[in-house]
């Protein structure tokens, strides 16, 4: 079990990135103007979908404590609020800091760089071994860690390019994301991406089953609410001109695909005692 102190600040993160996403994903509009740099509705609203998936990977975090379920969504958060305040600092003299939103964006990661620290015992309890099961319990099979793989060849690549790739590369002319982004947003989706891609490989590399199935039910409240938010737009996609944008949004329809059959197969995810899961055969 992770420390009340890792659920307190989880819980406390889940309220923060609730509040904040949902204000920028119900009035996207009205918070595209007053966030903390220059992004349009879509973008805000997409923002706020990171923010909502945030607070709920949080909430769960702090709902279901076992280290083994916990495990990645620690590190998942750990990495994103680490990586977007890189952004920030590489972006001071964009920030607009007039407005109480960009305080609660600031103050919101803020936060989340001191969770991550809280959360350092957590990641060591981890790597020396508690919480992963005994050699009994089940273990990704062969078919989930290619997919594991794949999915962080992929993301990670997705997210180094976000982080590093110059101006007027693609990714800001509407190739990909289907309007015109600053180097600001664009960094911030790379620093996303590459949080979302890094902290599975704890599972490929323990192949604790229980561990992918914890994973999956924290990763679920982003991969939906991207999604939303991507089909509320619709109408700023243009898949027969740029046919790239179907990676964008192409790409949350197949994982959530791929992750909701495994719930729907094998459940959430269980702390040690519940009743054992069916395994997968592969």
């Amino acid at each position: 079990m992770i420390s009340d102190r890792s659920r307190l600040a989880a819980l406390i993160l889940a309220v923060l990135y609730g509040a904040l996403g949902a204000l920028l994903f119900v009035a996207p509009g009205w918070g595209s103007g007053v966030f903390a740099w220059n992004v349009s509705p879509m973008v805000a609203m997409t923002i706020g979908g990171w923010c909502l998936g945030n607070a709920w990977a949080a909430l769960m975090i702090f709902r279901r404590p076992a280290l083994r379920l916990a495990a990645s969504g620690l590190v998942y958060l750990s990495l994103f609020g680490i990586l977007e305040s890189g952004v920030l600092v590489a972006f001071l003299d964009k920030l607009k800091t007039g407005t109480w939103l960009a305080w609660l964006y600031l103050a919101t990661l803020g936060f989340n760089v001191v969770a991550a620290v809280l959360w350092v015992p957590e990641w060591r309890n981890w790597l020396s071994g508690a919480g992963q099961g005994d050699p009994g319990r089940a273990r990704l099979g062969t078919t989930g860690r290619v997919l594991g793989v794949v999915f962080v060849l992929f993301v990670g690549f997705l997210g180094l390019y976000g982080l590093f790739a110059p101006a007027g590369s693609r990714g800001l002319s509407g190739g990909i994301f289907p309007q015109v982004i600053s180097m600001f947003t664009l960094r911030a989706f790379g620093a996303l991406y590459l949080s979302v891609a890094l902290a599975p490989i704890l599972l490929i590399l323990t192949r604790d089953f229980e561990t992918v199935l914890g994973h999956i039910v924290l990763s679920w409240g982003l991969i939906f609410f991207i999604t939303v938010a991507a089909f509320v737009f619709i109408s700023e996609f243009d898949l027969v001109a740029r046919p790239g944008q179907l990676l964008y949004f192409g790409a949350y329809i197949l994982v959530g695909a791929v992750t909701g059959f495994y719930l729907f197969r094998y459940g959430p995810g269980r702390a040690d005692g519940d009743p054992a899961p069916r395994l997968p055969r592969d």
